[in-house]
């Protein structure tokens, strides 16, 4: 077999089979195959594209490349959550310990974020000594007993993504469906979920930017999941304004207590149940969609959710006691407002350009080598189709920095104002099921 062969064949348009798949991911990953051919090869499939078959089978070999997690001594159905991504996607913080209080075990891989804030783990990092660094056998335990553990990525999970994503990411092939799927899933199924949720983001702030282009991409995951055996389902939610009002590490924490208290931002309470019921559903603690999300607002309603947080949080060293008190996270020094300039109503809050001003604040990191603070971020007070007056504030700002004037300009142009009432947009747009 050469892989010049198999180069052609693709750019033929034609269907590689699953023992030429594998000569290929195996043949890049250990070095006999030069990315210059493995280059020629992405932008084939950039243009060709890839059959269900050859996508599942191109998940599998990458799932192969390197270690997979076991979590079969962790009883019952394990069911993860994957979110593509956004501004102020507090989702995991409220999720994790939602389902947790229903009985469905979460045992969540987290990495840290680069980009506008950082990533789960590093959000949790605000609670005072919570750390991820723990045993696999521990990790285990703690799911066991509670329900609810997080850990840090494993160094080698999926080799063959990561080498595969770094030169699409410097030859142009990184919007590819058949790419970004396989790419995707084989992280999740590595992790050892034997189900899995996806929330596919749509909107400015979201890697899909296009509604057709999320919805195929849910749809290809959707299919790969279920081609090997893991049950998946898929929702496509809005990102064209941030999601929630919090973005920065400690502020999106205290948005997770207030959700799980039931007095957290509509739209993230609103999302984290649908994507909660579909959780509890493929654990199979429920038998319907209605019956899953009726068991998680009980949970909320009763105090459980709030209580498995705190557990969860003092399990793995963290401070349980900022469930009643997040004053003893870090604090920002200044806090100033944004006040709008006109009388009017909120038309548009462009997400990714916020996520740039919170991140220039220092919420998160613009290089690997980056510091995070995390006390700093940004409050929306107003989201789109809201009626706001000249002087109300459109967002307060968390800074350890005195002069934000740089971080007020972004956000004026992020946010517009016009005279017309103007209506949200929808939440959930769509969902994949099979």
């Amino acid at each position: 077999m050469r892989i010049v062969d198999l180069i052609e064949k693709k750019r033929d348009g034609k269907e590689l089979t699953k023992e030429e798949i594998s000569f290929i991911i195996k043949g890049y990953t250990n070095g006999d195959i030069p990315d210059y051919q493995m280059s020629a090869l992405t932008m084939a499939i950039f243009f060709k594209g890839m059959t269900k078959e050859e996508r599942a089978n191109l998940t599998m070999e990458m799932v192969h490349s390197g270690d997979t997690i076991d979590l079969s001594k962790i009883e019952g159905i394990k069911v993860d959550k994957h979110s593509t991504g956004g501004v102020g996607d507090t989702t995991t913080l409220v999720l994790g310990p939602l389902v947790a209080a229903v009985g469905v075990p979460v045992a969540k891989m987290s990495g840290r974020g680069l980009g506008h804030t950082g990533g789960t783990i590093d959000k949790l990092e605000a609670v005072p000594g919570f750390h991820v660094e723990i045993e696999n056998e521990e990790f285990i335990k703690l799911v066991n007993q509670n329900k609810i553990a997080v850990i840090g990525q494993s160094g080698n999970l999926t080799p063959a993504d990561k080498k595969l994503y770094a030169l699409r990411d410097v030859t142009a092939t990184v919007d590819s469906i058949p790419l970004i799927a396989s790419s995707i899933m084989s992280k999740k199924i590595a992790a050892g979920a034997d189900a899995i949720v996806l929330d596919v983001k749509t909107g400015a702030g979201a890697f899909m930017k296009d509604l057709d282009d999320a919805r195929e991409l849910a749809q290809a995951m959707v299919e790969i999941g279920n081609a090997v055996g893991r049950k998946t389902m898929a929702v496509i939610s809005d990102m064209s304004q941030p999601l929630g009002y919090a973005i920065g590490n400690a502020l999106e924490i205290k948005e997770a207590i207030d959700t799980l208290k039931g007095e957290g931002p509509e739209d993230l309470h609103e999302l984290c149940l649908t994507l909660g019921s579909y959780m509890v559903f493929l654990a199979e603690k429920a038998s319907s969609l209605e019956e899953a999300r009726s068991m998680l607002e009980e949970v909320i309603q009763n105090g459980k959710a709030l209580e498995t947080l705190k557990v969860f949080l003092e399990a793995q060293g963290g401070d349980g006691s900022v469930v009643d008190d997040p004053s003893k996270m870090p604090q920002a020094k200044y806090k100033v407002e944004l006040p709008a300039k006109e009388d009017g109503y909120v038309s548009e809050i462009v997400a990714d350009s916020v996520g740039v001003a919170a991140m220039w604040l220092g919420a998160g990191r613009a290089t690997k080598e980056s510091e995070i603070d995390l006390a700093v971020g940004l409050m929306l007070n107003k989201k789109i189709g809201e009626a706001v007056k000249k002087g109300d504030s459109l967002v307060t700002i968390y800074s350890n920095q005195e002069d934000v004037e740089q971080v007020k300009a972004k956000l004026y142009e992020s946010i517009k104002v016009s005279q017309q009432a103007v209506e949200a947009p929808p939440l959930v747009h769509d969902t994949v099921k099979e």
